[in-house]
């Protein structure tokens, strides 16, 4: 994997991601030449229209990484890859039309988009056609040895086995008998010299496994592994890269304290956040007023009580704040408490579960963006009674308070809606790794993913 700004992109997506780019400059300057031709325009040089022909191919794959064609699925299905694909060209036409709407330019016309769009269709596919099974081979997995045959082994073998893994193990080492879980394990007491042997299976990773790690760690091991230039690395901090996740079950407070993230460069990424945070909500504001007004109207008339709802939520550092959502529920929805929400939920009123599905109850939540209570990225915001309880069940919950709760967040992509402590606790572990690893960058991933979670709406509620 390629670590950029602190979140890890496995070899194969940035190759193909870096190779579509190219062939969607390439899609958009033939279209060009085709268009010229036909109307007998002189064709210049490439240098001359270089900008906007990157400019469009940037829009397109931005699309394609917002409806997630360089997912875990879309690169192991060529048939889910390639539905992915056309939605993905068809979004970014769509706002290619309209940027061209708002500033005409005289590279680009209705027709040229056309043809960039069956070029750009043409090429994607057939370049996955040719590359599917390639970046799925084992040349795009990093050989990894494990020390252990506990528990902890047998998650990564599961893990491993996983069609989109970027990873193989090829060598499970038990360093004692009394905690062994897999019969594959190799004693390491058959081993002779371990550099050695390391080197004879060409591994580039070796994760330490161990169940028990208190006065058992293998030093001499260690050593002589660092030493022949493998990396090392622990148990969580793997499974952290690997998953997008902080394990809850293998952490401790040292960990979190010693383990990269939580960096002094937060400041600027603070910064960064927050600025984007104002222009960005009172530009969405003033586009969406008239939509947040319409839907205000229709839920006054499709059931009785007021059109918003208004809910205390916990916020950075524990502070309370006031959230407001266009009411999608009844207004006896909590008359006993509040309580997740259910599937098939009987308290959602007919126009809620539309407003639910394509989120808009939530655009009015742009008004505490902007007044700084939330942010468009972060943890969900969390009713304070939930909060005290799941403080008691949960370890480490507390600390998802460290970075401003946000309309859309890591866990929110990567993990379907939750109604229970289990639930609570997967989706701690997605934002831990935000709240530990969050840069510009990653906001700009959630950004885009987003759409998404939008326009395949999994598990909302």
């Amino acid at each position: 994997m390629i670590r950029l700004f602190k979140h890890y992109i496995p070899h194969a997506v940035l190759l193909l991601g870096l190779l579509d780019l190219c062939l969607l400059v390439l899609a958009s300057e033939l279209a060009w030449q085709l268009r010229a031709g036909q109307i007998g325009m002189e064709i210049d040089h490439f240098a001359l229209r270089w900008l906007p022909l990157t400019g469009t191919a940037m829009i397109i794959w931005l699309a394609m990484i917002a409806v997630g064609v360089y997912g875990p699925n879309a690169l192991r299905s060529l048939r889910f890859a390639g539905a992915r694909v056309l939605v993905a060209i068809s979004l970014g036409i769509i706002a290619l039309a309209v940027i061209d709407f708002i500033v005409p330019s005289d590279f680009f016309w209705r027709s040229t988009l056309l043809y960039t769009m069956g070029l750009a269709i043409l090429v994607l596919v057939a370049d996955r056609l040719l590359l599917t099974s390639f970046l799925g081979s084992s040349a795009f997995r990093r050989r990894v040895m494990v020390l252990g045959a506990s528990d902890r082994a047998v998650r990564l073998r599961d893990l491993g086995d996983r069609p989109e893994s970027g990873f193989a193990i090829v060598a499970f080492i038990a360093m004692s008998e009394s905690d062994r879980r897999l019969d594959e394990a190799i004693p390491r007491a058959a081993i002779h010299d371990l550099g050695r042997f390391v080197e004879n299976l060409g591994v580039s990773e070796v994760v330490l496994a161990l169940q028990e790690r208190r006065n058992a760690l293998p030093l001499k091991d260690l050593l002589r592994i660092k030493t022949k230039g493998v990396h090392v690395n622990d148990f969580s901090s793997f499974i952290e890269r690997e998953t997008g996740r902080v394990d809850l079950d293998t952490i401790n407070p040292s960990w979190l304290i010693f383990s990269d993230g939580f960096s002094s460069g937060r400041m600027f990424s603070s910064a960064v956040k927050r600025i984007f945070d104002i222009i960005a909500s009172s530009v969405l504001l003033a586009l969406t007023l008239p939509v947040i007004l319409l839907f205000a109207l229709l839920v006054k008339l499709d059931s009785k009580g007021p059109a918003f709802f208004r809910q205390q939520r916990v916020g950075l550092y524990g502070e309370p704040f006031t959230l407001i959502k266009l009411r999608s529920m009844r207004t006896d929805a909590e008359k006993d408490g509040a309580k997740w929400a259910e599937e098939n939920d009987p308290r959602i009123t007919r126009l809620g579960r539309f407003i639910r599905k394509v989120r808009i109850d939530e655009l009015p939540q742009t008004w505490s963006v902007l007044k700084g209570n939330m942010s468009f990225v972060g943890p969900r915001p969390e009713v304070p009674s939930f909060v005290e309880s799941l403080e008691e069940e949960i370890p480490f919950y507390g600390e998802r308070h460290m970075v401003k709760p946000g309309i859309t967040g890591w866990a929110q992509i990567n993990y379907p809606y939750g109604a229970s402590v289990e639930d609570s606790r997967r989706k701690l572990e997605y934002d831990l790794y935000y709240a530990k690893n969050y840069t510009p960058f990653l906001d700009l991933v959630i950004l885009l993913q987003t759409v998404r979670v939008v326009l395949w709406p999994e598990g909302a509620r």
